[in-house]
Protein backbone atom coordinates (compact mmCIF):
# COMPACT_ATOMS: atom_id res chain seq x y z
CA UNK A 1 0.00 0.00 0.00
CA UNK A 2 1.75 3.82 -1.05
CA UNK A 3 1.04 6.62 1.12
CA UNK A 4 1.00 9.80 -0.88
CA UNK A 5 1.27 13.28 0.88
CA UNK A 6 2.34 16.69 -0.85
CA UNK A 7 3.47 19.25 1.03
CA UNK A 8 2.50 22.53 -0.55
CA UNK A 9 4.76 25.64 0.47
CA UNK A 10 3.08 28.81 1.81
CA UNK A 11 5.54 31.74 2.97
CA UNK A 12 9.09 31.65 3.95
CA UNK A 13 10.10 28.25 5.78
CA UNK A 14 6.06 27.26 6.47
CA UNK A 15 4.61 24.77 4.24
CA UNK A 16 1.01 23.17 4.81
CA UNK A 17 1.79 18.83 4.49
CA UNK A 18 -1.41 17.41 3.41
CA UNK A 19 -1.44 13.72 4.79
CA UNK A 20 -4.60 11.12 4.11
CA UNK A 21 -5.73 11.93 7.34
CA UNK A 22 -5.21 15.52 7.84
CA UNK A 23 -3.11 18.36 7.24
CA UNK A 24 0.46 19.44 9.46
CA UNK A 25 1.82 22.67 9.94
CA UNK A 26 5.39 22.55 9.16
CA UNK A 27 7.69 25.23 9.84
CA UNK A 28 11.97 25.62 10.53
CA UNK A 29 12.86 27.63 13.96
CA UNK A 30 13.96 30.75 14.12
CA UNK A 31 17.18 30.35 14.31
CA UNK A 32 17.14 29.18 10.53
CA UNK A 33 14.84 31.03 9.69
CA UNK A 34 11.27 30.29 9.93
CA UNK A 35 8.79 31.17 12.25
CA UNK A 36 8.24 28.51 14.56
CA UNK A 37 4.47 28.15 13.35
CA UNK A 38 4.33 24.52 13.10
CA UNK A 39 6.41 21.43 13.58
CA UNK A 40 9.60 20.45 11.86
CA UNK A 41 10.21 17.41 9.61
CA UNK A 42 12.59 15.89 12.61
CA UNK A 43 10.01 16.07 15.08
CA UNK A 44 7.48 14.65 12.89
CA UNK A 45 10.02 11.51 12.56
CA UNK A 46 9.95 11.11 16.28
CA UNK A 47 6.45 11.23 16.74
CA UNK A 48 6.07 8.84 13.83
CA UNK A 49 8.34 6.75 15.88
CA UNK A 50 6.06 7.16 18.93
CA UNK A 51 2.97 7.13 17.22
CA UNK A 52 3.71 3.64 15.82
CA UNK A 53 4.83 1.53 18.74
CA UNK A 54 2.33 3.08 20.88
CA UNK A 55 -0.57 1.76 17.87
CA UNK A 56 0.63 -1.42 18.25
CA UNK A 57 1.02 -1.46 22.37
CA UNK A 58 -2.38 -0.38 22.38
CA UNK A 59 -3.67 -3.12 20.03
CA UNK A 60 -1.72 -5.96 22.01
CA UNK A 61 -3.02 -4.45 25.50
CA UNK A 62 -6.54 -5.04 23.69
CA UNK A 63 -6.08 -8.48 22.10
CA UNK A 64 -4.08 -9.73 25.21
CA UNK A 65 -6.81 -8.06 28.05
CA UNK A 66 -4.23 -6.35 29.66
CA UNK A 67 -5.63 -3.16 31.23
CA UNK A 68 -4.20 -0.03 32.21
CA UNK A 69 -5.42 3.51 33.24
CA UNK A 70 -3.00 5.06 31.12
CA UNK A 71 0.36 4.80 29.12
CA UNK A 72 2.49 6.83 27.10
CA UNK A 73 5.28 6.87 24.96
CA UNK A 74 8.18 9.14 25.38
CA UNK A 75 11.00 9.52 22.93
CA UNK A 76 13.75 11.43 22.88
CA UNK A 77 16.51 12.13 19.82
CA UNK A 78 19.89 13.37 19.52
CA UNK A 79 21.11 14.29 16.48
CA UNK A 80 24.77 14.10 14.49
CA UNK A 81 26.78 17.49 14.77
CA UNK A 82 27.76 17.41 11.41
CA UNK A 83 25.32 17.92 8.01
CA UNK A 84 23.01 16.28 6.94
CA UNK A 85 22.10 16.19 10.61
CA UNK A 86 20.38 12.48 11.54
CA UNK A 87 19.06 11.14 14.67
CA UNK A 88 22.52 8.54 15.94
CA UNK A 89 20.45 7.63 19.11
CA UNK A 90 17.39 7.78 20.18
CA UNK A 91 15.72 6.66 23.46
CA UNK A 92 12.32 5.64 23.42
CA UNK A 93 10.49 5.29 26.95
CA UNK A 94 7.08 3.71 27.89
CA UNK A 95 5.13 4.50 30.89
CA UNK A 96 2.18 2.56 32.37
CA UNK A 97 0.08 3.75 34.64
CA UNK A 98 -2.84 1.50 36.83
CA UNK A 99 -3.77 -1.01 39.34
CA UNK A 100 -2.65 -4.61 39.75
CA UNK A 101 -0.03 -3.83 36.22
CA UNK A 102 0.52 -7.34 34.38
CA UNK A 103 3.87 -6.06 34.33
CA UNK A 104 5.18 -9.76 32.62
CA UNK A 105 2.55 -8.69 29.84
CA UNK A 106 3.17 -4.83 29.34
CA UNK A 107 7.17 -6.53 28.90
CA UNK A 108 5.99 -8.43 26.30
CA UNK A 109 3.61 -6.04 24.31
CA UNK A 110 6.08 -3.50 24.29
CA UNK A 111 9.03 -5.86 23.16
CA UNK A 112 6.35 -7.39 20.40
CA UNK A 113 5.82 -3.88 19.11
CA UNK A 114 9.66 -3.65 19.08
CA UNK A 115 11.20 -6.88 17.62
CA UNK A 116 8.01 -7.63 15.45
CA UNK A 117 5.06 -5.08 14.62
CA UNK A 118 6.55 -1.37 14.74
CA UNK A 119 8.21 -0.76 10.60
CA UNK A 120 8.96 2.81 11.82
CA UNK A 121 11.21 0.99 14.82
CA UNK A 122 13.12 -0.93 11.93
CA UNK A 123 13.90 2.10 10.20
CA UNK A 124 15.30 4.28 12.91
CA UNK A 125 17.36 1.04 13.29
CA UNK A 126 19.16 1.67 10.14
CA UNK A 127 20.33 4.73 11.20
CA UNK A 128 20.56 4.57 14.93
CA UNK A 129 21.12 3.57 17.85
CA UNK A 130 18.36 3.00 19.74
CA UNK A 131 17.70 1.80 23.60
CA UNK A 132 14.33 1.32 25.70
CA UNK A 133 13.02 1.94 28.70
CA UNK A 134 9.48 0.53 30.29
CA UNK A 135 8.21 2.08 33.33
CA UNK A 136 5.15 0.72 35.79
CA UNK A 137 3.67 3.47 38.16
CA UNK A 138 1.05 1.86 40.31
CA UNK A 139 -2.20 3.57 40.91
CA UNK A 140 -2.47 4.92 44.60
CA UNK A 141 -5.70 2.66 46.01
CA UNK A 142 -7.93 4.58 47.89
CA UNK A 143 -7.06 7.71 47.65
Amino acid sequence: MGHNIKTVWKEGMAFDSQLMGGNIALDANEAVGGQGKGVTPKQLMLSALSGCTAMDVASLMKKMRVEVDGFDVSVEGELTDQHPKYYKTVKVVYNFEGKNLDQAKLNKIVNMSIERYCGVFEMFRQFADITTEINFVEANVGV
